[in-house]
């Protein structure tokens, strides 16, 4: 089903519309991101002014920002990282010079099991981690 020409013709003056220098020139503007940095004439007043320091400030304060947060908070997360990644080795590093888990000491503190867990054999928390936990059974 073609189009009708009355609707043809309605999309083509919306168009023309749009293209026109009125408009153009209107919506350029409004699109400008150069504002006067001096005001003169009838525009100096003291809310243009205040208005004119406000956005200075602003300006200053979001290069600020921006400075800090590339030249410090980048690297102080980077050497963040690096620091904990050498821990976790470490830690790790630790582990591996300890006796196996079914020979260590379980004190009476430990693994105090009141009732069974209503989940896997009852006897592992919700937390469990195999290489870390042991659980000495009662025989």
């Amino acid at each position: 089903m073609l189009p009708r020409p009355s609707v043809l013709r309605a999309a083509q003056l919306a168009s023309r519309q749009i293209r026109s220098p009125v408009l153009r020139n209107t919506v350029q503007r409004r699109f400008a991101s150069h504002e006067p940095t001096k005001l003169v004439g009838p525009m100096d007043n003291a809310f243009n002014r205040e208005r004119l320091a406000v956005k200075q400030h602003a300006k200053q304060s979001t290069e600020l920002w921006r400075r800090l947060c590339i030249y410090v908070v980048i690297p102080a997360l980077i050497l963040g990282s690096l620091n904990a990644k050498n821990l976790w080795d470490e830690h790790w590093e630790h582990w591996e010079h300890m006796p196996p888990l079914e020979e260590r000491v379980e004190y009476p503190y430990q693994n105090i099991r009141s009732k069974a867990y209503p989940w896997g054999d009852g006897d592992k928390t919700l937390f469990w981690n195999p290489k870390v936990n042991y659980h000495h059974k009662e025989e």
